[in-house]
């Protein structure tokens, strides 16, 4: 057992979008529905599947190309902006008039008037930061890097719990600032990042924060995390397992 909920949604799964879904190419808006569906094509979280009647006249293109079953690989165009494979267009069964969008095909997406980063939002997931008095210490090779009796607590469903600790509390010496920028739909981008060293040895980009991240995770603000997965963690003197993520080193 890992220790925290895990993700149960079944691949395939479909169920409707009660939220009116945007995105925009360029500078214009070129999707806007009220009728988007969720399909489940792994276990974390879904895609947003639209009607093609949704999209702006003339934007999607057919490049003429079966991917899967009736599907039919689509380009966006719109203006001086074109983006070649965006998607997938079903032209049968159960989700036939329906496109799939990569993510990146378009610049940016909108659940209602907010910005929405890498992916939808799970609708069966929680994500919550909850302050408390538990007291965390994080080590590597031995070197102390932070240590705290006032974190903020992220539980997020199908990952371990993240440890939000003060700047106050990080050393720093042992930090190395990285031009790395990430995105999450539930806490928004971040705006620092760091590479650890410690042994000898410079381990890329463990630690992070959010200086503004959305209002739903506003306790995290300014907060230092490093990943459960590539530093050793000690919980009220506990040591915890390192867990098995997709954010595990390869080699572990």
């Amino acid at each position: 057992m890992a220790g925290y909920p895990g993700l149960i949604t079944p691949v395939g799964h479909r169920e409707p979008v009660p939220r009116r879904i945007r995105g925009m190419l360029g500078d214009r808006v070129v999707l806007d529905t009220t009728r988007a569906v969720y399909v489940w094509e792994w276990p974390p979280y879904p895609q947003y599947y639209v009607p093609a009647a949704d999209l702006v006249a003339e934007v999607l293109i057919d490049e003429e190309q079966v991917t899967e079953g009736t599907a039919r690989r689509v380009g966006l165009r719109s203006g001086e902006v074109t983006r070649s494979a965006a998607g997938h267009l079903h032209t049968g069964g159960e989700l036939a008039g329906l496109v799939r969008l990569e993510w990146d095909a378009l610049d940016a997406w909108f659940e209602e008037d907010e910005q929405v980063f890498v992916h939808p939002r799970n609708p069966y997931a929680r994500v919550d930061a909850l302050r408390s008095t538990r007291h965390v210490r994080v080590e590597l090779d031995g070197v102390r890097l932070a240590e705290s009796a006032t974190p903020v607590i992220v539980f997020e469903t199908g990952l371990p719990p993240r440890y939000y600790l003060p700047r106050t509390a990080v050393d720093f010496t042992a930090l190395v600032p990285s031009e790395t920028v990430t995105a999450c739909p539930y806490k928004g981008r971040t705006t620092a990042y760091w590479s650890v060293r410690a042994g000898g040895t410079l381990h890329a980009d463990l630690a992070w924060s959010y200086d503004f991240p959305t209002r739903e995770l506003l306790p995290i603000a300014g907060l230092v995390s490093f990943y459960n997965e590539k530093v050793d963690i000690f919980l009220d003197g506990e040591p915890l397992d390192r867990p098995r993520t997709p954010f595990s080193p390869e080699d572990a």
